[in-house]
């Protein structure tokens, strides 16, 4: 089963996948798919404020944050990693349970980027937002990092998060029943 979408002027047939016997999502990648990417990140760009740096989760959200930095000329953005890499010389850490994950995460923010955060604005980008505890996990770190948060966006909206009106995101995209029928 799929759920087809218009997502910044390109077509997409999301596959749909069960999170338990009564709830499906639709599974939204962009990994590897330059044209949606390209065009999401210059729509979503219209619609933020203007930032001195943007930060989103890996891994999902890496082609995003690189699009959207490289079309609006940034020289950095920063990854919060689901990791403690060798190149890190600290770290700020959030935790954060997403709904297309089994178990419980740690999101890292090293604190060389930290530093380069520290009173400057942030913009929080991620490809979907449905609990929002990625989002959550996100803005703690850019807190921790004494960034001031300018806005938080996303791709998608997922379920609940539609009705949100601290996020600036694309579309909305349902959550589904175990048959395949959108919930509204």
């Amino acid at each position: 089963m799929y759920y087809e979408m218009n997502i910044a002027g390109c077509n997409r047939k999301l596959p749909l996948c069960p999170l338990n016997e009564e709830l499906m999502i639709g599974a939204f990648v962009i990994i590897g798919d330059p044209e949606l990417t390209e065009a999401c990140a210059a729509a979503l760009l219209k619609l933020v404020p203007e930032y001195d740096y943007l930060i989103s989760a890996e891994a999902k959200g890496i082609p995003l944050a690189h699009e959207m930095a490289r079309q609006h000329g940034d020289k950095k953005y920063m990854v919060a990693r689901k990791g403690v890499k060798l190149y890190m010389t600290g770290v700020f850490e959030a935790k954060v349970r997403s709904i297309t994950t089994e178990k419980e995460q740690t999101l890292y923010l090293d604190t060389a980027d930290a530093a380069l955060m520290k009173g400057k604005r942030i913009l929080v980008v991620d490809d979907v937002i449905s609990t929002g505890e990625s989002l959550y996990a996100l803005q703690e770190l850019v807190k921790q990092a004494g960034g001031e948060i300018v806005a938080s966006a996303a791709i998608l909206a997922e379920g609940e998060a539609a009705r949100r009106t601290d996020i600036k995101f694309l579309e909305t995209l349902p959550l589904f029943r175990a048959d395949g029928t959108p919930i509204v």
